[in-house]
């Protein structure tokens, strides 16, 4: 199933609708942060208590392969692994580019709000 995503430029606001997340039941296991900074990415995930696309997400071959790639396919690499398209993963990474940060679920059948 692909995951819900919204887009920020504001880190509380992400901060407060991941608290919504669990509030209504998502784990935190099904919520993740990504931006085009590593940096930031695992500050605010670790500020809202969420997760990051890692090796767990990704598997071995993917996770090697990022080693060696440029951040842009890196980026698009993860968010195919999670469980966008091509073009979607694309679409997605010009947004990052543009300093944006996504917040995504991927098991978001419990999800009664805006995301």
């Amino acid at each position: 199933m692909k995951p819900t995503v919204k887009e920020y430029t504001n880190d509380e606001m992400l901060k407060q609708d991941v608290t919504e997340l669990k509030n209504q039941g998502i784990a935190k296991e099904d919520i993740y942060i990504l931006s085009h900074d590593d940096e930031r990415t695992n500050r605010v995930a670790g500020n809202a208590d969420a997760n990051t696309i890692g090796l767990s997400e990704m598997g071995l071959g993917s996770a090697v392969g990022n080693i060696f790639s440029k951040k842009g396919d890196e980026l698009r690499t993860k968010l195919e692994e999670i469980g966008f398209s091509k073009d979607e993963a694309e679409r997605y990474e010009e947004k990052l580019d543009e300093g944006k940060i996504l917040l995504m679920v991927t098991n978001h059948d419990r999800v009664t709000g805006g995301i």
